[in-house]
Parts: structure tokens; sequence; C-alpha cells
């Protein structure tokens, strides 16, 4: 180890334990917690998010890192922490300290006050929270931009937080490029939507039924359960302190069966890739993925490349039949398949098929833009969502629950991050398209056999933490940088095969 960097060590020591125990703190509030709890426990997250603060921006740690700067021995993991380091140094340096300990209070409190708006059906009860959220987040931006002399915009600011180098300007492109190529495909699916009956899915199927198949589907899928655990929640997620405690969460719904089960491979997607992190790395601030998108291009893989195939359902079908005798006793894998492939314009995001799915991130990504580039009126946001579901969609939200507030994203404060779910859904089709040219993956696929796929995502992706770049990772693993082209490549063929005979 470099001895300058080993001074640094006590420090990274310090914060990861802090780290944990917010992590800690964030996963009781989402699963556990009594709804009471919410007030006194953000006290303890204030305070033990200003001693974070403390542990990052102070004297010692700036003077290593002006050191470490110019050492030009330092190791792979060395110089990633490094980075990683040096970024958050120079968000949170700007910020006052009681400015920072009083947001982290205020978005610990946030998500049950958005969670009793939309148990209420009543924006009204959440907007003075999220303004205020927002007035922090451009307060900070405001720093932040002051600090770093620069001339960037400040939505691109909060972007580059979860995308590094994925500007507005990149993403404008981006997101235009799949609306000029998937709207006419989902006109076209939509004209046949009719045809396609999944009735099934919403029978009756018993909660605890549900969670006995998808423990099942979770195993299936390579999730280990010595070094992880699935609890429920409102909105499903996934989060760790280091790749021996992964946890994820999942939402059962009695009458959609679908929703738990795709749910669970999502998160499962997520949760493999924190498993599978190199232990050299684990449990140091290189010791995530490799950025947002990436992550997302993880689960997404596995919840709608492998999940959505019909491969993927030959071994596992007859056993959800069994699970559920009654309720299945009509339905067919063929019409099970053409049904967890639905396309249908809906105004749930995490409930939306694939084709129509990164529009739901489009809507949020100009909103988004709106607030932080024009200043949009907090207040009349509902009807900025409205009228974009219509327009993109031709759907209008009947209630807030199913508009504006349907997200916990931005109770949590995270502005910038729906754009990584689009990234991640073409990467995750880059990255689809690769294994099928090298290894028999329909073949793995039908005989429920992910040792080989998963070994070859950790080989390739998942052990090399924030050591590499997405680009990086997809460069050395398939020789050429991000390509949303495979994507709608992928979406095209996919939908045009399933809906060309009915």
């Amino acid at each position: 180890m470099n001895k300058t960097f080993e001074k640094l060590t006590p420090w990274l020591t310090k914060a990861y334990a802090l780290n944990a125990a917010l992590i800690l703190f964030e996963w009781d509030n989402e699963t556990e917690a009594p709804e009471a709890a919410s007030a006194l426990t953000a006290h303890a997250i204030e305070t033990l998010s200003s001693e974070y603060y403390k542990t990052i921006i102070n004297n010692d740690v700036k003077k290593l890192l002006k050191q470490l700067a110019t050492e030009t021995n330092l190791t792979d993991k060395e110089r990633t922490i490094l980075k990683d380091l040096q970024k958050q140094y120079d968000s949170l340096e700007p910020i006052p300290p009681v400015k920072y300990q009083a947001y982290q209070g205020l978005i610990a409190r946030a998500p049950a006050i958005w969670a009793k708006a939309k148990a209420s059906d009543d924006y009204r009860m959440f907007a003075p929270t999220l303004k205020e959220i927002i007035e922090y987040q451009k307060e900070f931006i405001d720093y932040r931009l002051k600090a770093s002399k620069g001339k960037r915009r400040p939505y691109d600011l909060l972007l580059d937080d979860y995308e590094e180098g994925f500007t507005m300007q990149k993403l404008d492109v981006f997101f235009e490029m799949l609306k000029e190529e998937i709207i006419p495909l989902i006109q076209m699916v939509n004209e046949k939507k009719d045809k396609i009956d999944k009735s099934y899915n919403y029978r009756d199927y018993p909660l605890n039924l549900q969670k006995e198949f998808n423990r099942k589907l979770a195993k299936h899928l390579g999730f280990d359960f010595k070094r992880g655990v699935i609890k429920e929640s409102v909105h499903p997620f996934t989060t760790n302190l280091h790749n021996k405690d992964v946890r994820i969460t999942t939402a059962y719904h009695e009458n959609n069966l679908e929703s738990a089960i795709f749910s669970t491979i999502h998160e499962s997607g997520h949760a493999l890739y924190e498993m599978h992190i190199g232990d050299e790395l684990t449990a140091t601030p290189a010791g995530g993925g490799a950025s947002m998108g990436m992550h997302e291009g993880q689960s997404r893989l596995f919840e709608n490349n492998f999940g959505r195939s019909r491969d993927f359902w030959v071994p596992l079908f007859q056993d959800l039949k069994d699970t559920f005798p009654e309720s299945l006793a009509d339905t067919d894998l063929d019409t099970f398949i053409l049904g967890i492939n639905k396309s249908a314009p809906g105004l749930i995001r995490t409930e939306s098929d694939e084709l129509t799915y990164s529009l739901h991130i489009i809507i949020r990504y100009e909103i988004e833009k709106m607030i932080f580039e024009k200043n949009a009126d907090i207040d009349k946001l509902p009807d900025i969502w409205n009228k974009k579901y219509k327009e993109y969609l031709g759907v209008t939200p009947k209630n807030a629950s199913e508009g504006i507030l349907q997200d916990i994203h931005w109770a949590c404060g995270n502005f910038g991050y729906f754009p990584s779910y689009a990234l991640g859904n073409a990467i995750a089709a880059q990255i689809y398209a690769h294994l099928k040219q090298v290894m028999p993956l329909d073949d793995y696929l039908k005989s429920g056999n992910f040792q080989p796929i998963n070994e070859y995502l950790k080989d390739h992706i998942h052990r090399f933490g924030k050591t590499k770049t997405t680009n990086e990772i997809l460069r050395d693993m398939m020789g050429e940088d991000f390509n949303p082209q495979y994507y709608i490549d992928y979406l095209k063929e996919k939908y045009e095969t399933l809906y060309r005979y009915l």
C-alpha cells in the first residue's frame, strides 16, 4: 500500500462504518420500523450524517488528497478510491455542515410523509416537503458551482452524481433517438394489445404462496441466502453493507402475480452484482457498481432480457402452475409468455412493459430539467405530469397516487437518478447481444443453469467494482463503447416477432 494512502485508511474506515449505520437506518425505515418512529429516527440520522460529513471534510483528508494527487505509484484500487473520495470531497466541501445535516434529516423524514400522501392520494400533503427538498438541492448546486468556478448547468451537476459524463446534451440525443424509433413501434403494438389475454395475472394469488415461489425464483437466479435476505417494502429496492450482506425487497399484490415476480428478478440482478464485487474492493469506496446505469443494466438484463424470454420459463413454469393450480389451470406456457410481454401504455412505471418503460423515464427526465433549469412551479407538477403522460403514452392519471406520487425517489432527494434506468435498459440489451455470441445462452436458460452466466458476468463486470468505468467494461468485454442501437434492435425484433401473427 502506498504510504501516503495508508494515512487515509483510518478516515475511510470510519466513513464506511458511519455509512453502514445510515444504510441500516434506511433499510429499517423501509422494511421493519413502525410508522411513528420516523421523526425521532431522523434525529439519529442527522447526527450520523454530520459525523460522516466531518469524517470526509476535514483538513487532514484535504491535505492527504492533495498529496496523493501527485503520487504515481498507486494501485488501481487506490486510484479508484482516491477518485471517488475526491468527487465526494468536491461535492460536500462547499456545503455548510449545518445545512448538510439539516438536509439529511429532511430526507430521512420525507419518505414517511410521501407514503402518507400517496396512501391518502393527496399531493398537497407532500408538496411542502418536496419544495423544501428542491430548495436545498438548488442551494447546494449553487455552492458547488461557485466552488468549481465552472460553467456547468445545474441539472448536469445532478446527473453527474449518478452517471458521470452523461450530460443533458448527450441524454437529449439518446432520448430523441428512442422516441423516434420506439413510439411508432408502440403505436403498432398498441393496435393489437386487445388480442392478448392476460386475465390470468389478476386472479387470486395468496401472498404466502407468492413469497414461497419468489424465494425459489431468487435462488434459481443465483441469489445466495447465506449472504442476502428478502423483505417487503412499498417500493422494491436493493441495498448492501458489503458483498456478504446484500438485501433486497419486493412488494406483493394478491391480484397481480407478475408484479412481485419481476420485482424479485430485477432486484436479484442488482444483488448478484453486489455479491460478486471482489473481496479486496468490498467495504471500500471502490466496492460498488461502475455506475448506476451499469447497475440497472444488470437488473434489467435479468428482469427483461432473461426473465421475459420463453427459454427462461421452460424450467420454471410447471412449478409456478403447481404453486397456483387453480388460478393458472387454463394457462399454458405460450399464453403466459405473451402475457408477461404484453405491451400497453400504462400509468405506473414499475408495472410498465419493457417497450413503453423508457417513455416513463423520459417524462421524469423532462420534468426534472424543468425544475432545475426553468424553475417549474412545484404546485403545478401534477398538471405537468398528467399532460406529459397524455402526450407520450396517451393515458392520464386519475389521481396523484398513480401520477406524481408514484415514485419515492424525489422524497429521498434522488434527482438525476431516473435517466440511469433508461441507460440501463440499453446497456442490458448490449450485454445480452454479446452473451448470445460468446455462450449457448438459450440452452443455459432452458436448463435453468445460471452458474456459467453468473460466472461470466462476475469475471467481466461485477468483480471490478468501480475500478472500471461503464465504457471500459463494455470495451474490454465486447470491443465497443455504449451503443443504444442494440436496445432499439432488440425491441424491434422482439415485439415485431411477438405480435406478427396476432
